[in-house]
């Protein structure tokens, strides 16, 4: 059994939780502004992978605002296992002593589907370039301005990071008895409109092949949840 928290309580426990969050994503920030242009230099490197034409800005502010948002994004990588124990340990006065057992090997396991996600959104990000660059033909010059690159790059691959999260909130739900292997097995045509759904939405480019190479370990993850849930769970 689980004791009641009154609604003050879960508002402080709530503002802690998004503190020691805001705290963690402010030193990932800084420490991602110290090397930011290792990240820009990281973050450039599919773009030119692609093309020749160098990356090009159109207003004096630009560098800077671009680096703010680097950093940023750094510190949202950096932070992401410390935002997501935070999620959990908010969570855990909920469950009970059996379900928070999980809490830990959750916590680590969504860590490392988010930076797997962001690892494979970086490796596929190239081909989804040649991919956009390819409509225009020889007709047209690819002049890429410097923020709306990286505002692309990181919103392609903090979309992989999050779709990777999938997995886990199954597993979570199954945990609560909320789902089984069973019907997840039963659910899979849904399943694969709802895959395909979220990777259009989550997709930044919008074109067919950057869906699928989202969608597909999407769908993969689903069935390697349905294997988890039944010999881990069930075990």
């Amino acid at each position: 059994m689980t004791a009641r928290m009154p609604l003050m309580s879960h508002l402080s426990e709530l503002r802690s939780r998004i503190i020691k969050s805001m705290v963690a994503l402010a030193v990932g920030t800084v420490i991602g502004f110290i090397f930011y242009l290792d990240i820009l230099d990281i973050l450039a490197e599919p773009y030119r992978s692609v093309t020749d034409e160098g990356l090009a800005f159109f207003q004096p502010t630009e560098p800077f605002s671009l680096a703010l948002k680097v950093a940023l994004f750094g510190g949202t990588i950096l932070a992401s296992p410390v935002i997501i124990y935070q999620i959990w340990r908010f969570i855990s006065p909920a469950l009970t002593r059996r379900e928070r057992r999980y809490i830990y090997p959750l916590s680590g396991v969504m860590t490392l589907l988010f930076v797997g996600g962001v690892a494979l959104g970086y490796f596929t990000l190239p081909l989804a370039l040649r991919v956009l660059f390819s409509f225009g033909g020889d007709l047209l010059q690819e002049t890429v301005g410097v923020n709306f690159y990286f505002s692309f790059a990181m919103r392609f691959l903090l979309a992989f990071g999050a779709a990777f999260q999938f997995p886990v909130f199954l597993f979570a739900a199954a945990a609560l008895g909320l789902v089984s292997s069973q019907a997840l097995r039963r659910q899979r045509r849904w399943a694969v409109v709802f895959v395909v759904v979220a990777a259009a939405l989550m997709t930044p480019g919008g074109d067919p092949l950057t869906l699928l190479l989202l969608a597909t370990p999407m769908y993969l993850l689903y069935e390697m949840s349905i294997v988890a849930i039944r010999f881990i769970l069930h075990k």
